[in-house]
């Protein structure tokens, strides 16, 4: 345990994890605090309270008043000392909660498991982070797509193998890195709604600890899970459970995150390598320092930090499998100290990257000039097959066309290759009297736009067709500009 210092701050002495002292934002690490956690435990014991009384069982207006007059102030030095005293974590709240809620002590925790209050925490957790998650996901798309929509027709160099291919245009490639981040807003979108919640269940999944409070009521012990689950904000619990809920749950909903954090280090990736091409920048502050040794550089510092943390997203996934896979019958407790590292940085780690990610598409700077220097750099080689097919329409036959281009293409190579010389192609062409039924016709033969086909036509129907209407529902938030701290 870390001292504290004088206004109750932890040290500098005491290790801190990144995600929250340096990355996150507020209401991620607050949904994952011990405030929210413990919080949310005391109004679960309210709910229960409520459910019970309203069913019959002997709890009274008066203890229902105490407890939710106590929901908030916890005194977490009380649950510290209790917990270090019984090595249980909900027996410690449960005893703290009592301590300030007297009347009501007899009644708290009536009839339940701890993971009543541990699981359905979570599992409250887990669709606030989907929240929290999904309309950061949605600005990132909607900052992509006016990017995408703003350079649909800009021709630039494809690239296969990470070598010089056929053109395509700024707008277009944007749209495959949008193609993804759709994919993971549906992904995200299903996981938060099969989410269900765990209910009242009793120890082992029976519920046996209500019938016997009810008295063998089975109506009374469904009603009971039916109220408490409303009340919590799920439309279904799960119907059977054995202590907890199935951890194949936790990879359902951490498996999206991964596969989002997939997503986004193709996109950085990207950016980095034409960043080093001077094609396209993320935004650069007029402060900011590249490099403490070369002033000159501008390094793509945010995408190589949502590199590095979307590395860490996609590796936690790792964690929920092998947790899912090892539990032993009705439950096992080896799950509880992984999931309570897991469970939380997954979502922080999803939330700074979106943040991040927001911020570079917010600012990405594009650079028509370069981009057309290297089009024209390579294009005369890119041109051959319409020079060929010009010079067929023109009475020129096939293969002594091909045979001239490839000759002279390989001698533009060398120069190209060897000498380190400018691609002297086009040049080659004009100088040979065998092309000149065409040279009028260079020009139009070599326009960047005539090599783009329908890039830009598949940009506006993309953009129109599926991704305006994804971010419908998320509307009234879509324009909400976030502060990154660098």
């Amino acid at each position: 345990r870390c001292e504290k210092g004088e206004e109750g701050h932890e040290t500098k002495e005491c290790y801190r994890s990144p995600l929250v002292s340096r990355y996150a934002s507020k209401e991620m690490a607050y949904n994952f605090s011990d405030k929210k956690k413990f919080t949310t435990w005391r109004k679960l014991w309210i709910y229960l309270a409520k459910a019970e009384k309203a069913l019959g069982l002997p709890v009274t207006e008066a203890q229902v008043a105490e407890m939710e007059s106590h929901a908030e102030d916890i005194d977490f030095a009380m649950a510290a000392e209790e917990e270090s005293k019984l090595r249980h974590d909900v027996m410690a709240h449960v005893h703290t909660f009592a301590h300030c809620c007297p009347t009501a002590a007899p009644i708290i925790h009536l009839g339940a498991t701890s993971c009543y209050v541990g699981d359905n925490t979570d599992l409250i957790m887990l669709r606030d982070g989907f929240d929290i998650l999904l309309p950061k996901l949605a600005r990132v798309i909607d900052r992509l797509s006016n990017f995408a929509e703003k350079y649909a027709g800009l021709p630039t160099l494809g690239f296969t193998h990470y070598q010089p291919a056929q053109l395509t245009t700024v707008g277009k490639r944007a749209c495959l890195w949008l193609q993804d981040l759709a994919m993971d807003m549906r992904n995200l979108q299903r996981a938060r709604e099969d989410l269900r919640f765990r209910g009242v269940k009793g120890t082992t999944g029976t519920q046996a600890s209500f019938l016997q409070l009810f008295q063998g009521d089975h109506d009374k012990v469904e009603d009971l899970d039916r109220m408490v689950t409303e009340m919590a904000g799920f439309k279904k619990a799960y119907m059977v459970t054995g202590q907890t809920y199935s951890r194949k749950v936790d990879i359902d909903s951490l498996s999206p995150l991964a596969s989002m954090g997939a997503t986004i280090h193709k996109i950085c990736t990207d950016i980095r390598l034409l960043a080093n091409l001077k094609e396209i920048e993320e935004p650069f502050e007029k402060e900011q320092i590249g490099s403490s040794a070369m002033p000159y550089k501008r390094n793509p510092m945010r995408c190589e930090r949502c590199c590095s943390l979307a590395r860490h997203l996609i590796a936690l996934l790792a964690d929920p499998l092998q947790t899912a896979s090892v539990q032993w019958l009705e439950r096992t407790l080896d799950d509880s100290a992984n999931r309570r590292i897991s469970l939380p940085e997954s979502f922080l780690t999803a939330d700074i990257i979106l943040s991040t990610l927001q911020n570079i598409t917010e600012g990405l700077v594009v650079y028509p000039k370069v981009i057309e220097r290297h089009i024209h750099h390579e294009l005369p080689f890119m041109a051959t097959e319409n020079i060929i097919m010009a010079m067929v329409k023109a009475g020129g036959n096939r293969q002594d066309c091909h045979e001239k281009i490839r000759v002279l293409s390989q001698q533009a190579a060398t120069v190209v290759k060897q000498e380190g010389g400018d691609n002297d192609l086009l040049a080659r062409v004009q100088a040979d009297p065998y092309f000149a039924p065409i040279l009028g016709h260079l020009d139009n033969i070599l326009d960047p736009k005539t090599f783009i086909g329908r890039a830009p036509q598949q940009v506006a129907r993309f953009l129109s067709e599926e991704v305006r209407p994804l971010l419908e529902p998320y509307k009234a938030e879509i324009h909400v500009k976030i502060e990154l701290e660098l």
